[in-house]
């Protein structure tokens, strides 16, 4: 059954698999526009004379104008349209990064940076309800874990293709040039196939939930109060702080450490994030498997993941140089993001069916404030104090962070669990 959002254009691409296809080429263009600035770090430098925080900060730019359009973004999702929200959002970050070629300056190539996170706020929320909407509970970690394969896919293209278009034909036209691929695909968005908005009736422990609509104190109360989603929700942000942080900072590692060129830097760091890309999926992989024997698994797994991360990060880079540090990096690439898929599908899997991207939002919030927002800046901050190389073994702390609020959150799950299942139960008897 379509939305109401279908009948201005008839969908046309109907197959799960295809939007799930589209869904997964706009989150890794997505990631290529935001990141493609790390490996433009030294032409910046070079050319306007910007600090290391300042480069931080254009990166955590995108995640703060993420931060405060994501929810209202999330609810224009929810109740709108899924497909008409994504493709729009798309077009709008395409534009920006394109913009972003012909500045001048720290503060215009601040501010066109600002626009692509005003286009991006949403895609993470639209695109998890999308596939939580198209996938049974069973599968759901293991479809956005593949999902999620293409953020490091993203990131890493977007590093490496920074630096090889920087070096070959100046750095502006790398803006250019990976803004283009975007725009094709937001544009197939508009065919595809919606699902139906889902009443937003009361829980069946509210009163009244039999004759009334959750209002906004209803909607507040059943996200804010949640104490699955505020753990899950915490450990999610202490680790966006980890791989937002790497992604940003270990070119520039790299280069300095070992004396690099920057497009080898680039590649090399590129490929411990591109590693990722087996760790999503993964994660997803081993998180649905394990909760056939634990309900509680989706929150365990990521808690193991984080430790693991931890420890590599600390062994990497408090101990080892050369060939064995660098092996040790591509195994914390592969475990940085395992966490993902399951700390994604709690926020689907907790809360009322109608509210699924706007539970993402909250996610998308408190990860960005207290993680993907203060991650660059903070570590090139101390950078510029006590040096790169010192900077990063902040790192494994905030994974550790992680680790133990993921395990403290898995206490709260089941009930959390059996409280939705008695709304999904009173959805499918409502006509």
């Amino acid at each position: 059954m379509h939305s109401k959002a279908d009948r201005g254009i008839r969908p046309r691409i109907t197959s799960p698999r295809t939007i799930f296809s589209l869904l997964f080429l706009l989150y890794m263009f997505d990631y290529i526009d935001r990141l493609v600035i790390v490996s433009l770090f030294p032409f910046l430098k070079q050319d306007w004379g910007i600090t290391d925080t300042q480069c931080g900060l254009l990166v955590s730019a995108v995640y703060w104008s993420i931060l405060i359009f994501t929810l209202p973004v999330s609810v224009l999702i929810d109740r709108w349209s899924r497909k008409k929200s994504i493709g729009l959002m798309a077009l709008l970050w395409s534009a920006a990064t394109l913009a972003c070629a012909f500045t001048r300056n720290f503060n215009q190539l601040f501010a066109a940076r600002t626009a692509i996170g005003l286009g991006e706020a949403g895609y993470a929320p639209g695109g998890t309800a999308m596939i939580a909407g198209m996938f049974p509970k069973a599968s759901r970690a293991r479809m956005l874990g593949i999902w999620n394969a293409s953020i490091p896919l993203g990131s890493a293209l977007g590093i490496v293709l920074g630096g090889v278009i920087a070096e070959q034909v100046g750095w502006r036209h790398a803006f250019g040039i990976v803004a283009l691929p975007g725009v094709i695909v937001a544009a197939l968005f508009f065919w595809v196939s919606d699902y139906r908005t889902i009443a937003l009736v009361k829980p069946p422990d509210s009163p009244g939930h039999g004759e009334a609509r959750m209002g906004w104190a209803d909607i507040a109360g059943h996200l804010l109060k949640h104490r699955t989603l505020t753990f899950n929700n915490l450990a999610f942000a202490a680790n966006t702080f980890v791989t937002t942080a790497l992604m940003t900072w270990l070119p520039s590692y790299f280069q300095r450490m070992e004396d690099l060129s920057m497009s080898r830097a680039a590649t090399k760091g590129g490929v411990v994030m591109m590693l990722a890309i087996v760790g999503a999926p993964l994660g997803g992989l081993l998180t649905d498997r394990w909760m056939k024997r634990r309900q509680n698994a989706r929150l365990l797994f990521p808690a193991v993941s984080s430790v693991t991360t931890a420890v590599l990060l600390l062994i990497a880079f408090g101990w080892f140089s050369g060939p064995l540090q660098y092996a040790l990096l591509m195994g914390a690439g592969i475990c940085a993001v395992a966490f993902v898929p399951g700390a994604v599908a709690v926020t689907q899997d907790v809360v009322h069916p109608g509210l699924r991207a706007m539970s993402l939002s909250l996610c998308v919030i408190v990860q960005h404030v207290l993680g993907s927002a203060l991650g660059p800046p903070v570590i090139g901050a101390l950078s510029d104090r006590y040096g790169l190389e010192t900077a990063m073994m902040a790192l494994p702390l905030f994974a550790l962070l992680a680790g133990g609020l993921f395990f403290i959150g898995s206490f709260f799950h089941a009930a959390d669990s059996r409280r939705v299942e008695g709304i999904e139960r009173l959805l499918s008897s409502t006509p």
